[in-house]
């Protein structure tokens, strides 16, 4: 029969020669697609049965794979909607349906083309990073006469019509010879065979046949409905995927219809994996195509603060042929992503709802991560304020910001907190005396990341977030402080201010009941403890003076102000020893929130001075 020789599109040429001339990190994808497009074709071939009863067979839809270790070839082959002559042109001789010209650029200029290549997939181009020959033999179902095609990658392809041709399509690898003695490339090996069926084609819906030997499973938990799987089942594949040795603590399923299909089987972990907070730790969605394994690590089906959750996403209608950078633009990745997430976030109230053993596990785990949200995702703030949790002034287990609503006082109007590095620091505070005294409800923020999110989020259901150590806390019931007490200690207040080069400002206070002094910052000033943290990430930060607030029924700042107005028997001496007391006094302040003196050795020697005149 007449054979005709054609050249591939220009694209393809040059896709073809970085196959050939470059060195791949993950040649095992090639076997990946071609399972793949065998099982388009068998999907295809079972449709057009339905309506064109020629297209119908009796014959089990299959895959096979034939491998001869002796003539170095590999064939997979199946019985599905085949080719005819043109379609093979139009689908192998360009590469309008496995990538574009913009992909061939940045392939070119990638310095990491074997990354790119295993990201982008490219169908049955991939072959040619395995062989220095491949063949096609494909009839299409309803048609007499077949069409053979082969090439070696050198930018040309024959094509010969056969007859005597079985319906489907067969490819047949020439594996290189300069591979035949690297065991990692020998795709003749059945080990190496199985390996990548099980991990890139195990759910596919058709068998996927090496001699007798079915290799796949075909069994994919999210597509059944959930009444048919065991709890069993799904905590063996939460392990598969997980590499968790422990049952998952929940299991959410969905599917979505419409214009844009596709179905999750996602797990909620009972304990966070040691790499949570690692920055090059691992993402747990898994991306399929059509029951195709894609990405190992798809970060970008869900939000970073939703990192620990496991389980697949297969989704209907993206193309096979996707890299990261894709998928960061996809609008459909973007949809599945806002889904996915507000899913999560329902099944956490739940939760929260209805097993509470369950939640509070959840939430020792996950808290800190899922409150990285508030910083980023304002879609979710709502949600995430919903079933956040924290500790509180009013009960010893956590509790939530609903339920801290609903037990506020007549005429409160703000929800109160306080930052700090463990419960034991904040509710010793002196900033939180009044609130006890008055017995308002405060919540107790000891998560690294509560000090920056109380920044970015303003209120919850109408009620405003107050700081216990920020601003000017008036509590409802307090009585204003007079102007007589206030104008009586203005000489000292003025004196201390000028004397106190660590503050910005010194006042009097009704936050105090027992503590002689505290310090807090101006309602838009950062916090001590994020200060820190800005300097440990290397950020510099201006400096910050803080307001020293007294509270003028303690005897020792009554004391003070006795002592200030008699200063004037002997002012030198008077005024030395009273600007230690003020140091003194401004100390004490620093270290009963938790602080860090900037001359430790000093305060310890004007307090042990002053302690050695009482003895």
């Amino acid at each position: 029969m007449t054979t005709e020789t054609l050249e591939f599109q220009a694209e393809t040429r040059q896709l073809l020669q970085l196959m050939v001339h470059s060195i791949y990190s993950n040649k095992d994808i090639f076997l990946r697609e071609l399972i793949s497009n065998a099982s388009d074709a068998l999907d295809k071939r079972r449709l057009a049965g339905l309506t064109d009863d020629r297209l119908r067979t009796d014959d089990e839809l299959r895959i096979d794979i034939e491998a001869d270790p002796e003539s170095r070839t590999l064939t997979v082959r199946d019985n599905g909607i085949g080719m005819s002559r043109d379609e093979v042109v139009g689908l192998i001789g360009t590469i309008a349906r496995s990538g574009t010209a913009e992909m061939l650029r940045e392939l070119r200029e990638s310095k990491e083309s074997a990354e790119l290549i295993g990201q982008f997939g490219v169908g049955f181009y991939s072959t040619f990073m395995v062989a220095d020959r491949v063949t096609l033999l494909t009839r299409k179902a309803g048609e007499e006469t077949g069409t053979r095609w082969q090439s070696d990658g050198d930018g040309t392809y024959t094509m010969e019509t056969v007859e005597d041709v079985r319906e489907g399509t067969a490819v047949t690898v020439h594996l290189r010879p300069e591979d035949e003695e690297d065991a990692l490339y020998d795709y003749t090996d059945e080990r190496k065979i199985r390996e990548i069926v099980k991990r890139y084609s195990d759910f596919i819906s058709f068998p996927v046949k090496l001699g007798e030997d079915t290799l796949n499973s075909m069994k994919a938990l999210w597509a059944r409905p959930r009444s048919e799987v065991k709890d069993e089942e799904y905590g063996e594949f939460y392990r598969h995927i997980s590499h968790d040795w422990t049952d998952p603590l929940e299991t959410i399923q969905m599917r979505a219809e419409g214009t844009f299909e596709y179905e999750a089987l996602l797990f909620l972990p009972a304990r966070a994996p040691h790499d949570l907070f690692q920055r090059d730790g691992r993402h747990g969605i898994q991306l399929y195509v059509k029951r195709v394994f894609i990405m190992e690590d798809s970060r970008e089906l869900l939000p970073d603060h939703l990192r620990f959750v496991k389980g697949v996403v297969d989704a209907a209608d993206l193309s096979l042929n996707i890299s990261r950078e894709i998928l960061q633009q996809d609008r459909h990745i973007q949809l599945i992503r806002r889904r996915l997430a507000k899913k999560v976030l329902s099944a956490v109230k739940d939760l929260m709802k209805n097993d509470a053993e369950k939640y509070r596990s959840f939430w020792r785990e996950f808290g800190p991560v899922v409150k990285e949200g508030l910083l980023s995702a304002a879609e979710d703030h709502k949600a995430i304020l919903d079933v956040a949790s924290f500790a509180s002034t009013a009960t010893d287990e956590p509790t939530s910001l609903a339920d801290y609503v609903a037990r506020m006082k007549d005429g409160q109007d703000k929800i109160y907190f306080m930052t700090g590095e463990s419960r034991a620091q904040v509710e010793n505070s002196p900033h939180m005396e009044a609130f006890k005294a008055k017995e308002y409800e405060v919540l107790l923020l000891t998560d690294p990341v509560d000090e920056i999110w109380v920044e970015a989020v303003q209120e919850y259901d109408g009620k405003e977030f107050q700081s216990a150590a920020r601003g000017s806390v008036d509590l409802p019931s307090d009585e204003e402080l007079s102007e007589e007490k206030t104008g009586e200690y203005a000489p000292l207040l003025t004196w201390l201010g000028e004397t106190l080069d660590e503050v910005k400002d010194v006042r009097l206070t009704s936050r105090l009941t027992s503590s002689p002094a505290c310090l807090v910052n101006d309602a838009d000033g950062i916090t001590p403890a994020l200060e820190k943290m800005y300097k440990a990430m290397g950020q510099a930060t201006p400096p910050v003076k803080r307001i020293l607030e007294l509270n003028p029924e303690h005897p020792l700042v009554s004391g003070l102000r006795g002592a200030y107005e008699q200063r004037a028997a002997d002012a030198a001496d008077a005024d030395g020893d009273l600007a230690e007391t003020a140091e003194l006094l401004y100390g004490t302040a620093l270290l009963a929130e938790g602080g860090d003196l900037a001359d430790p050795a000093r305060f310890a020697k004007l307090l042990a001075d002053r302690l050695a005149r009482t003895v």
